[in-house]
């Protein structure tokens, strides 16, 4: 697989694919040590979008309807075996509208996990925070805590990584549902159970957004619940992808 919306399956063999969409801020980068625990039965693919890691001399894009169609190409291209969709925060409406793009595929995915956000259709639980002035947005990422403070108090590499911070938080804020057929396929939300961005009652509105069969699965933490992974959502993982 070369393409530069993918990274390469960490396990070429493995029977089933599993296409990995960070958080906002985040890249492929934090899913480095997925692969140990999912191998051999899953490969872990991936997601890079402009402006981050290989690609950051490229333009970060702001709206999920700018993503979807090319990810969702590159996804049809190489996806040579069945295959699931995993996003986080805003990965999760990324990943969602991509499944709703491959729904009528020849080969539509498998599942869709849907991880730390509010059901597509829930209105917004605060303000937007892409617009702020630099200061005041660094402060409101940090305090989210997925990227250290001293990482975002570094002038020079800040200046690199804004421009696709501010992109992320853009596509996540902006984001309404697009239009396209509703699921079929099964949903797993997962999130955890002191994440303060979003509620179990909200995790458990995704249910409506498919007619296929729906898990709700809560873990201990918060946003960031599934650094590492732990071992408990690699078993869920590896469960719901082999429950037929």
């Amino acid at each position: 697989m070369t393409d530069p919306w993918l990274k390469p399956p960490s396990t070429p063999d493995s029977p089933v694919l599993l296409y990995c969409i960070a958080h906002a801020g985040g890249g492929a980068g934090f899913f480095r040590a997925w692969p140990g625990s999912l191998a051999p039965e899953v490969g872990v693919c991936a997601v890079v979008l402009p402006g981050r890691e290989t690609r950051l001399r490229e333009t970060p894009l702001t709206t999920v309807a700018d993503i979807v169609t090319p990810l969702a190409d590159a996804v049809r291209a190489h996806a040579d075996r069945p295959y699931a969709l995993f996003g986080h925060s805003m990965g999760a409406v990324v990943a969602y509208e991509v499944a709703r793009r491959l729904t009528t595929a020849p080969r539509p995915p498998l599942r869709l996990f849907v991880s730390g956000r509010r059901a597509p259709h829930l209105p917004a639980r605060r303000a937007p925070l892409h617009p702020l002035a630099h200061d005041e947005f660094l402060d409101a990422v940090a305090a989210m805590g997925g990227t250290p403070r001293e990482v975002l108090d570094q002038q020079d590499l800040m200046r690199l990584f804004l421009p696709g911070l501010r992109a992320d938080f853009a596509v996540n804020e902006t984001y309404h549902p697009l239009p396209g057929p509703v699921l079929d396929c099964p949903v797993s939300a997962l999130t955890g159970d002191a994440d303060p961005e979003v509620s179990v009652p909200e995790m458990r509105r995704w249910a409506e957004v498919t007619t296929g069969p729906f898990r709700l699965r809560v873990f201990p933490g918060g946003h960031f619940y599934h650094a590492g992974p732990p071992a408990a959502l690699t078993a869920a993982l590896r469960t719901d992808l082999t429950d037929p």
